[in-house]
């Protein structure tokens, strides 16, 4: 039987794809290696957000020319969030080059061995088609208790320094009626936390009944009948209404955690960025939100050296992190990709710069989570636990809470069981600033 490998690099919408990829290739008859040099099949699901990422694919070269040399049989495939341009550079490293949206293809281009040009070359209707229909692919979940669930691809934002829009094209949403059988289908299989996931998920709309938008959406998976934890990600401040923190509010299964990404605390900078909001709307956003769930546990993104960005404006947004206290945050040093906006602009801002303003932001990152981990110290709370550890022959679980904090516990070898994918209680004993330590409670 012939193996597969993949490696994944890139966001949850990335890891989401992976699974309709396994998916797809073990109707095919492959199985699953247990490492890269025992595969006759070598995927590739990349990132393009960043120089970085692409760099590190650029990085496999040595080791599949290495792999071939041992297996003239093997093949490799890149997939994922490809420029255009990058098409040329990687046709020399992969045997092909397949646009994820093409996955319900794979099957005939494998054995065919070839590119089907046909596809490329197919009307835009069609190639809008195929984008949604490889969605509706069933997934191979990697993990039994926490599933993602794509309910749409692609966007239309067009924020200066972002690919995604040439990567993956408009906003196309998946029909709700079908998101909501997946999510149905995962409940019976006993998962414990869905993930509904988007470019930008708050910018959806039912294309089959448009009256159901995403705060909408939301409350249908809500209600969906079964014992599971409900998130999203990732969401554009601009798309924020007031009815889906009305929904998040009332809906007993949405986790107390937001990703929130302000990107900048410096307006001129957000114009520039095309973000269609203020620092000040950011603001008042986010006291909105903690009014009503003051429990929320708030994460962002940030880009630090965007062309032009001053130390006077750089600032502004490490004012805004000092006001408004993130539990956590992604911050990304800027990276020039081509096809956007921004690559028209001179990257000003040297590298040394670039990761001075993110260390500066993370210092107090750190001082705030810890900050606001240190509440949760004496009480207890709900862990959906993820893995199992040994160290020193003690038993240790690790797992996330229902506002994404990290939390370990050990329990002794009188107690151990398996509890992974399992809900228990733990009461907090110590706070870190990226995590939690307790003990478990019955």
């Amino acid at each position: 039987m012939k193996k597969y490998f993949i490696v994944t690099f890139g966001c949850q919408v990335n890891k989401s794809d992976s699974e309709r990829i396994a998916s797809v290739l073990e109707r095919m008859g492959y199985k699953l290696a247990s490492r890269i040099d025992e595969a006759d099949l070598a995927i590739i699901n990349m990132c393009s957000v960043r120089q970085s990422a692409v760099d590190r694919v650029y990085g496999f070269s040595p080791k599949f020319k290495q792999l071939k040399k041992e297996n003239p049989n093997l093949k490799t495939i890149l997939t994922g969030c490809i420029l255009r341009k990058d098409f040329k550079k990687f046709r020399k490293l992969f045997d092909f080059i397949l646009p994820i949206k093409t996955l319900g293809f794979w099957p005939e281009i494998l054995k065919e061995k070839k590119y089907l040009l046909s596809i490329s070359q197919r009307s835009p209707s069609f190639s809008k088609k195929m984008a949604v229909d490889y969605l509706e692919i069933s997934p191979k979940y990697s993990k039994k208790f926490s599933v993602f669930i794509p309910i749409s691809t692609g966007c239309n934002n067009f924020c200066s320094y972002c690919v995604v829009p040439h990567t993956r094209g408009p906003l196309l949403c998946r029909p709700h009626e079908d998101i909501l059988k997946e999510v149905e289908k995962s409940i019976k299989a006993e998962v414990k936390e869905v993930w509904l996931l988007g470019q930008n998920v708050n910018d959806y709309h039912s294309p089959t009944d448009p009256s159901i938008d995403f705060p909408k959406l939301l409350e249908l998976t809500n209600n969906l009948p079964g014992d599971f934890w409900l998130s999203f990600l990732s969401s554009n401040p601009k798309d924020f209404s007031d009815e889906l923190i009305d929904v998040m509010t009332r809906c007993k299964k949405v986790n107390e955690y937001l990703n929130l990404p302000i990107q900048s605390g410096d307006d001129e900078i957000l114009r520039r960025m095309n973000r269609l909001y203020t620092v000040k709307e950011y603001e008042d956003l986010v006291k909105k939100i903690r009014q009503k769930i003051p429990d929320i546990f708030l994460s962002t993104d940030i880009i630090v050296g965007f062309p032009g960005e001053t130390k006077k404006q750089f600032q502004n947004t490490l004012k805004l992190f000092e006001e408004i206290k993130f539990d956590m945050a992604y911050i990304a040093e800027y990276s020039r990709r081509t096809m956007t906006k921004a690559f028209k602009i001179k990257d000003d801002v040297s590298e040394k710069e670039k990761i001075k303003r993110r260390e500066v932001l993370t210092e107090v990152l750190i001082k705030t989570s810890l900050e606001n981990s240190q509440k949760y110290i004496g009480k207890k709370v709900e862990v959906l636990v993820m893995e199992h550890k040994t160290h020193n022959m003690k038993h240790f679980y690790i797992g996330k809470t229902r506002f994404y904090k990290t939390a370990k516990f050990q329990v002794s070898d009188a107690t151990f069981k398996d509890m992974v994918g399992s809900i228990v209680k733990v009461k907090i004993l110590d706070a870190l600033p990226w995590g939690l330590k307790g003990e478990l409670k019955p």
